[in-house]
């Protein structure tokens, strides 16, 4: 070889090496023309960058100001996004004088139509939770991963079993079939952590799919897939915390980045009441917002401006890039209160339709309503959150069929409950559900009874507010060993090749759990046409004799819902219900596919539920 040919492709390869070297991160990723918001903020990082000066030439799009911090190794480039920008490369060009100029190409896309006019998630909608890795092993190619040291370890409840993307793309039509219409899945961005990591909550990079799980390209796929079965894609997001492994815990953009940054190890008292509180103390709420989650998830200062203007970007560039129809938003009340309001009102207002669940683990209905938009708080906090994770429900469904029937116990405190509904903004916005992934399975919490089960369901089901199902529910899951997050997030059956029992083809399974499958199928589906349960009006009476009843009404469609936990048959008196019902009426039983004739009483099966359609 020609040795001087061979010296300046040297020279070549090592300065290549060395431009991709100065610039480690550019985040957002790229970004979209024509967007509500016009001002962008690029985060740059590479090893001395705030020494350079950027610059671009690029129509419509201007370099507002230049940010620097403590740390050299960062950039933050402020950029106004004119209406007339065009989609397109533009060049970043980063200059130091005597130092070859760093160019960075940097694609600016455009939306797809009505983008900003998305529907997200509402009443008419089924959310089905799922835990990724334990849910299907769709390709065993990306079980493990070079460099990643949580590797593969189905026998252990708490390593990665495997499950993926391509392991939720193959059962779409499971879940179309079953009745679902949006998929909550729990976080699939990377969580390059020791151990553990297979829950995603301690996020090692906000921009990336977790390879074990996929790639950008394949969530995106996912989305576009599902909404062709008529299914909505909600993410799963975390602004409070990140992994302590993510790459800046390795390089911290600014002093403050971090609550408690550089000082002993502090966790939150997780006292979310103070924030509402009016005689609490600062030294509380405090440490309730600053406090770390856990020891291995550092706790984000979200009064940083440059992290809070990347956490909301970040939040953006995936409802764009993944074409989200919602956001379920982890620990919300633990970030900074002010921060998450902005949060909210900014994704709110690029995408006026669309919806995000705000986490709040409280059961006080007042404490959880103080979040959620269009509530008058007497601190004058003014929340743009839509939708809330209903905890109060939840726990007094659970206490009414787990509790004996008495004057406080019992079905009084699902009434007691749905009479508190006053408190909230808009309570048919608020999320249902009977279990998630941090808590027992609902089929343990209700000691295995199946009857109890299926009267949870069907009140789920027609109930006011927009129902969950964890996956698994329908198939009578449980954890009956212990209460270990690791138990409960057990694998799906039939998503691992040689699994014994499948449920997605209805092999192996027992007679009880294809009861269940097959009863949940039929109230999903029912649920997919059942207008008065979208947005009708709701009525209800005091339960009476181990009965409560429910109706949902419009002016052409009444359903009448009852739960009964008598242990004998029961003839229930239906004068009590006069002003809602006509005295001789005839009936569809939904749940046993049989017309009714009706006039003075109903008899009631013992421990069963009786869903009506009222003709």
């Amino acid at each position: 070889m020609n040795f001087r040919l061979y010296y300046i492709l040297l020279l070549l390869l090592s300065y290549s090496t060395l431009v991709r070297a100065q610039i480690q991160h550019l985040e957002p990723r790229n970004w979209w023309v024509g967007m509500h918001e016009s001002e962008l903020q690029l985060l740059v990082h590479g090893p001395n960058i705030a020494q350079y000066e950027p610059h671009l030439s690029y129509k419509g799009v201007s370099l507002k100001k230049v940010h620097r911090t403590v740390n050299p190794n960062y950039l933050f480039i402020d950029l106004h996004l004119s209406p007339d920008a065009p989609a397109g490369t533009m060049e970043l060009k980063f200059e130091k004088a005597g130092l070859p100029i760093i160019t960075h190409p940097y694609d600016l896309l455009k939306r797809r139509a009505q983008s900003a006019q998305r529907v997200g998630f509402n009443s008419q909608d089924v959310m089905y939770l799922i835990t990724p890795d334990r849910f299907a092993n769709g390709t065993t190619a990306n079980d493990t991963q070079p460099g990643m040291a949580d590797t593969l370890n189905r026998a252990e409840l708490y390593g990665r079993h495997g499950g993926d993307i391509e392991g939720i793309i193959d059962h779409l039509d499971y879940f179309s079939t079953l009745g679902i219409t949006a998929l909550w899945i729990n976080p699939l961005l990377e969580n390059d952590m020791p151990n553990s990591s297979y829950h995603g909550y301690a996020i090692t990079d906000f921009s990336k799919t977790d390879p074990r799980f996929g790639t950008n390209a394949d969530y995106l796929r996912l989305s576009k897939l599902a909404k062709q079965k008529g299914i909505k894609l909600i993410a799963d997001m975390v602004a409070n915390h990140c992994g302590l492994e993510h790459w800046w815990m390795k390089d911290l953009p600014d002093s403050n980045w971090v609550n408690y940054q550089g000082q002993p190890l502090t966790v939150t008292n997780h006292r979310r009441e103070t924030l509402h509180d009016a005689y609490a103390s600062d030294y509380d709420k405090t440490l309730q917002s600053d406090g770390w989650f856990v020891a291995s998830m550092p706790d984000l200062n979200q009064r940083n401006p440059y992290l809070a203007q990347y956490l909301i970007q970040n939040a953006i560039w995936w409802v764009e890039y993944a074409d989200l129809d919602g956001i379920r938003m982890d620990t919300y009340p633990y970030p900074s209160k002010e921060f998450m309001a902005e949060w909210s009102r900014r994704i709110m207002a690029e995408y006026p339709n669309f919806n995000i669940v705000g986490e709040e683990w409280s059961y006080n209905p007042s404490l959880v309503a103080n979040w959620q938009r269009g509530v008058i708080n007497r601190d004058g906090y003014r929340s743009h959150l839509k939708s809330l994770m209903d905890f109060p429900l939840n726990q007094a469904l659970i206490e009414a069929f787990r509790e004996e029937e008495n004057w406080s116990q019992g079905l009084i405190k699902l009434y007691q409950i749905m009479a508190n509904d006053y408190v909230y903004a808009q309570p048919n916005d608020l999320v249902i559900f009977l279990d998630n992934h941090d808590m027992s399975r609902i089929y343990t919490q209700l000691h295995e009874d199946v009857d109890k089960l299926k009267q949870s369901l069907t009140f789920l089901m027609t109930t006011r507010g927009i129902p969950q199902l964890y996956y698994g529910t329908e198939i009578l899951a449980a954890n009956p060993h212990s209460e270990e997050h690791g138990e409960i997030r057990s694998d799906m059956p039939g998503g691992w090749k040689g699994d014994s029992a499948n449920v997605f083809d209805e092999t192996g399974l027992s007679p009880q759990e294809l009861d269940m499958l097959h009863f949940v199928r039929k109230l999903l589906n029912w649920r997919k046409t059942a207008t008065a349960v979208h947005q009708g009006k709701l009525m209800h009476f005091a339960p009476q004799d181990g009965v409560y009843v429910q109706f949902r009404y419009t002016d052409k469609q009444k359903i009448m819902v009852i739960l009964n936990k008598n242990k004998k048959e029961y003839q229930l008196d239906l004068k009590r219900f006069e002003e809602i019902l006509p005295r001789q009426f005839k009936a569809q039983d939904v749940l046993q596919d049989r017309s009714i004739d009706i006039s003075d009483h109903l008899t009631l099966q013992p421990g069963k539920a009786l869903l009506l359609e009222i003709n």
